[in-house]
């Protein structure tokens, strides 16, 4: 069996069923925003905070947080071992990426449930 060192995932099929979830979940949340936005065409800071102060919008939101970073790994991680032949060149490439999308979730995360 060939292992591939720069392979940070258990398999296609598993990375296949995150893509998939994922983009359900991101598509949910999608529509639901865009639901929403249309609804409220008067939208102030007292109706948008009170839906993010609500704790099923947080986790909502935590949930698509997630999900755009797996999303986002999983299709960086194929395109980076698609088109980047030199192992040394793909390794930092993809520990750039799975640090920017570390920090962006952190980011996320902290904007959602911080003060």
């Amino acid at each position: 069996m060939v292992t591939n060192v720069t392979n940070f995932s258990r398999s296609g099929v598993s990375d296949w069923l995150i893509q998939r979830v994922s983009a359900v979940v991101l598509a949910l949340y999608t529509l639901f925003m865009v639901g929403y936005l249309l609804l409220h065409p008067h939208l102030d800071y007292f109706t948008w905070n009170g839906l993010f102060s609500q704790l099923w919008m947080r986790l909502f939101s935590l949930l698509a947080f997630i999900s755009l970073a797996a999303h986002a790994w999983v299709g960086m991680w194929t395109v980076c071992t698609d088109y980047l032949h030199a192992t040394g060149i793909r390794v930092a490439v993809q520990a750039v990426i799975i640090l920017a999308i570390f920090v962006f979730l952190v980011w996320g995360i902290q904007v959602l449930w911080g003060a």
